[in-house]
C-alpha cells in the first residue's frame, strides 16, 4: 500500500513537473520570437565589424563588443580569457586564369586557402594534372606530377541528406592536398570548393602542411564549383593547357586574443558548470554571419532568455565565445586547459556552429542511458517542430572538454543551404532569417533549462522507489 501511494505521488509530481516545463518552454520561445536580441547583435557583428579572422583588428573589435553586451545583461560574472592565436593574412585579391594557347585566356574565381603560402610575386603558371583525391597521387608518381599544378576535383556527395557528412567526405582534400602534392614535386594545388551547388564563389578553409619544411611548401587555392567544372571540361578536351594563379597571403607571428565568457552562477550547485557557445572568429571573405556569428549571438541570448523568462538556474550557466576555431582551435583548447587546471566540473556543453537556419534538434555525445533520458523530453519540443534527438557529433570547440562524465551536444539546424555560404564571400547578414535565428536561440535555451533542472544523473524512477 505504501509503495502504491509513493508511486501515485511520484506520477502526480512528474505530471506537474512536465506541465511546468511546457510553460517555461513556451515563455522562452515567446520571449525569443517577440523580444529576442540575437538578430540585433548579429547585425552589429556582421555589418559594423565584419569578417573576424583570428588575430585581426576586427576579431579584437568583436571581443570588445560582445564583452560589453554581456556586461549590459547584468550577469554574475563577465571576463576575457587570454589565448595566443595564429595570424594569417590574405593580402591583395587573388587572380587566376586558364590559358589554352598563348594569349588565349579565361579568368576564373579562386581564393587562397587559410594557412597557404604565397605564390612568387609574378604568380605561378604551369600544366595541370587532375585527380579526384590526393590519394591518387602515389599511383601517378613524381614523373607525372613534378613541375605541375595538381587540380583536386572532389565534389561533395550530393545524395547524402546530411550535408555535413558530404563535407566530411572531402574536406581532407582541402586540408592535406598541398602537403601531399608537394611530396611529388607539384608547384601548387587548386582544390574544388566544398559547396553542393554550382556558383562562382570560391570557398576558403583551413589547410595544413604538417611537418613539411618551409622551403618545400607550395601555394594552395580553392576554385569555385562553376570554374572547377569548366576547368575539368577543358582538360578533358586538351590536357596541355596552362593554369596561372597569384596570391599574396602571409603567415605572421602569433598574437594574443581572447575567449569572451559570461556567467550566471548556479543557485544550488554553482560548482556544476553548463557551457553554451559558438566561435567568435570567422573567415575574411564574407562577414561570418552563419559561420559562426549565428552561434555566438544565440549563445549570448541563452543567458538573456533565461533571465527574461524568470528562470533561476540551479547550476552555473556559462556562455563561451571561443576564438580561433577556424584555423587552430586555440580558444577551445585553452578553455579546456584552464578548466582542467582549476578542476572545474563541467556537466554539459552545447555548441551552435552549423548556421542560423531553422533548428531541427540536437545531436549528443553521451551514454545510452543519458540519451534515453534526453529523448524523454522530446514531446516538450514537438510544438516547435524540433524532432531530432540522436547520438552524433557535438562541436569542435567543446570537444576538448570531453571525458567520461560530461554530456556534449550540438544544435542541428536544417543544413541543406549551409554549404552554399560556408567560408565564402556570400556568408553575409542578408542570408540569415531573423525568425529562424530566434527559433534556434529558444531551442538552445530550452535544452539548457532542462539539463539544468534535471542534471545528468540517469537513475530510474524504479530505482528511486526502491531506495
Amino acid at each position: 500500500m505504501k509503495l502504491l501511494l509513493i508511486s501515485i505521488i511520484c506520477c502526480f509530481t512528474l505530471q506537474v513537473s512536465a506541465q511546468t516545463d511546457a510553460e517555461n518552454l513556451k515563455k522562452i520561445y515567446t520571449n525569443s520570437l517577440t523580444n529576442g536580441m540575437s538578430y540585433e547583435w548579429l547585425d552589429y557583428l556582421s555589418n559594423q565589424i565584419g569578417g573576424r579572422l583570428s588575430g585581426s583588428l576586427n576579431a579584437e573589435k568583436a571581443v570588445a563588443y560582445t564583452k560589453e553586451e554581456f556586461e549590459k545583461l547584468g550577469l554574475d560574472k563577465v571576463w576575457l580569457q587570454p589565448v595566443m592565436v595564429p595570424r594569417w593574412i590574405r593580402g591583395a585579391p587573388e587572380f587566376a586564369y586558364i590559358e589554352t594557347s598563348p594569349g588565349m585566356t579565361t579568368s576564373v574565381n579562386i581564393c587562397a586557402l587559410g594557412g597557404s603560402v604565397a605564390t612568387p610575386a609574378n604568380g605561378i603558371k604551369a600544366k595541370l594534372i587532375e585527380v579526384k583525391s590526393y590519394k591518387d597521387l602515389e599511383a601517378l608518381g613524381t614523373e607525372k606530377i613534378k613541375g605541375k599544378i595538381v587540380f583536386i576535383n572532389s565534389p561533395m556527395q550530393p545524395d547524402l541528406i546530411n550535408t555535413f557528412e558530404a563535407y566530411g567526405g572531402c574536406s581532407s582534400e582541402r586540408y592535406a592536398g598541398a602537403a601531399e602534392a608537394a611530396k611529388f614535386g607539384a608547384v601548387g594545388t587548386i582544390v574544388r570548393s566544398l559547396n553542393l551547388r554550382l556558383d562562382d564563389y570560391p570557398h576558403t578553409g583551413s589547410m595544413s602542411y604538417g611537418d613539411l619544411p618551409n622551403n618545400k611548401r607550395i601555394p594552395s587555392a580553392a576554385i569555385s564549383t562553376n570554374d572547377a567544372e569548366l576547368l575539368s571540361g577543358m582538360l578533358a578536351l586538351n590536357d596541355n593547357i596552362n593554369f596561372s594563379f597569384t596570391q599574396n597571403c602571409k603567415q605572421l607571428e602569433d598574437v594574443q586574443s581572447y575567449n569572451v565568457i559570461g556567467e550566471i552562477t548556479g543557485s544550488e550547485f554553482p560548482n556544476e558548470i553548463i557551457v553554451v557557445g559558438g566561435h567568435l572568429d570567422s573567415w575574411d571573405l564574407g562577414d561570418g554571419s552563419h559561420d559562426d556569428g549565428a552561434g555566438v549571438v544565440q549563445s549570448m541570448d541563452v543567458l538573456r532568455l533565461l533571465k527574461e523568462s524568470g528562470i533561476k538556474p540551479k547550476r552555473t550557466i556559462r556562455a563561451v565565445l571561443f576564438m580561433n576555431e577556424e584555423n587552430g582551435l586555440r580558444g577551445g583548447k585553452k578553455y579546456a586547459e584552464v578548466a582542467k587546471s582549476k578542476k572545474e566540473n563541467h556537466v554539459f556543453a552545447l555548441e551552435s556552429d552549423s548556421g542560423g537556419f531553422t533548428p531541427r534538434g540536437f545531436s549528443f555525445q553521451c551514454s545510452d542511458a543519458m540519451l534515453n533520458k534526453i529523448q524523454s523530453w522530446q514531446p516538450l519540443f514537438e510544438p516547435y517542430l524540433i524532432h531530432y534527438f540522436e547520438a552524433g557529433y557535438s562541436g569542435a570547440d567543446i570537444g576538448p572538454l570531453k571525458n567520461d562524465d560530461i554530456v556534449l551536444a550540438g544544435l542541428r539546424p536544417d543544413s541543406q543551404r549551409y554549404f552554399d555560404h560556408h567560408h565564402a564571400a556570400n556568408d553575409t547578414f542578408e542570408h540569415v532569417n531573423k525568425r529562424e535565428l530566434e527559433l534556434g536561440a529558444a531551442s538552445m535555451t530550452s535544452l539548457i533549462y532542462l539539463m539544468d533542472k534535471y542534471g545528468t544523473a540517469t537513475i530510474s524512477n524504479a530505482e528511486r522507489l526502491k531506495d
